[in-house]
C-alpha cells in the first residue's frame, strides 16, 4: 500500500538523506518511507489530492491459497465477474454516497458527494481484482461498495440494486443486503496530485529516495 503524509519542520534541512534514514530506522520493518521531498506551503496530503486508486482482491476458489490468506478476501462461492462489472458501472459518476459510508467518530464533517471516474472488475486466474479511482472516498466506502458487488457476483442480487441503494442515501438500506467487506483485501495503490502542486520550492534540498550502500573493494594479499 502507498500513502502520502505532510508535516512542518521547525527549521530547514539542507540534505534529506540523513533525515530519511533516521525515520526508517524508527519505523517497524513492514513500514517504509520511500521518498521525502520539500513541499510548497499550499500542499496538503489529503485536501490537495486529485484522485485515489484502490484495489480490492478476492480469492475465488473453493480452497483458499494460504499464501493469500492475509492479502485477499476468500469467497468460496463462484462469483460472476461480468455481473459485478455491470453493477460497478453504476458507481461511476458524481453521486451522494451516504448509503456506503460508515459513521466517523470525530468532529470532521465530509461531503458525501464524490466522483468515481472508473470501477474495473478484472479476473486473473483465481483472483478477482476490483480497481476503483475517484476524487475521494468516505469512511469504509470502498469496502461497502465491494460488499455489494460480491452479493451481485453471487447472483443473489441484480446489478440494478446499486442505483437503488445510492438513491436511498441511507446506510441502513445497504445493511439489509450486505455487510462490509473485510479489510485485508483492500489496498491503497496510489494518491495522485497535479504536477504543479508537487514542485518543491526554489532552493529546496534534493529529493531523497533513500541511501544506497556500497561495499568497498578490499585488496587481498596472495602469498
Amino acid at each position: 500500500m502507498h500513502g502520502v503524509a505532510h508535516f512542518t519542520t521547525p527549521f530547514a534541512y539542507h540534505c534529506l538523506d540523513s533525515f530519511h534514514s533516521a525515520i526508517n530506522g524508527l519505523l517497524p520493518p513492514d513500514i517504509r518511507v520511500r521518498e521525502i521531498s520539500a513541499a510548497c506551503p499550499e500542499f496538503h496530503a489529503r485536501t490537495s489530492t486529485k484522485s485515489k486508486i484502490y484495489h480490492y482482491k478476492i480469492y475465488n476458489e473453493a480452497v483458499m491459497d494460504p499464501f493469500h490468506t492475509n492479502y485477499a478476501y476468500h469467497s468460496a462461492h463462484k462469483l460472476n465477474p461480468h455481473a459485478m462489472q455491470e453493477a460497478a458501472n453504476h458507481f461511476v459518476g458524481v453521486h451522494d454516497f451516504s448509503s456506503f459510508a460508515n459513521a466517523v467518530h470525530n468532529d470532521r464533517v465530509r461531503s458525501p458527494i464524490k466522483k468515481i471516474s472508473r470501477f474495473d472488475v478484472t479476473k486473473m486466474d483465481a483472483i478477482i481484482q476490483l480497481e476503483v479511482e475517484g476524487t475521494g472516498f468516505l469512511y469504509r466506502q470502498v469496502r461497502n461498495m465491494v460488499a455489494l458487488l460480491i452479493q451481485v457476483g453471487r447472483e443473489g442480487l441484480p446489478p440494478e440494486i446499486v442505483p437503488r441503494i445510492i438513491a436511498a442515501k441511507d446506510r441502513k438500506e445497504l445493511a439489509k443486503v450486505a455487510l462490509s467487506a473485510p479489510p485485508h483485501g483492500l489496498y491503497l495503490m496510489s494518491v495522485n496530485y497535479d504536477k504543479e502542486i508537487l514542485k518543491p520550492p526554489v532552493g529546496s534540498p534534493p529529493v531523497s529516495f533513500g541511501r544506497t550502500h556500497q561495499i568497498s573493494r578490499c585488496k587481498l594479499l596472495f602469498y
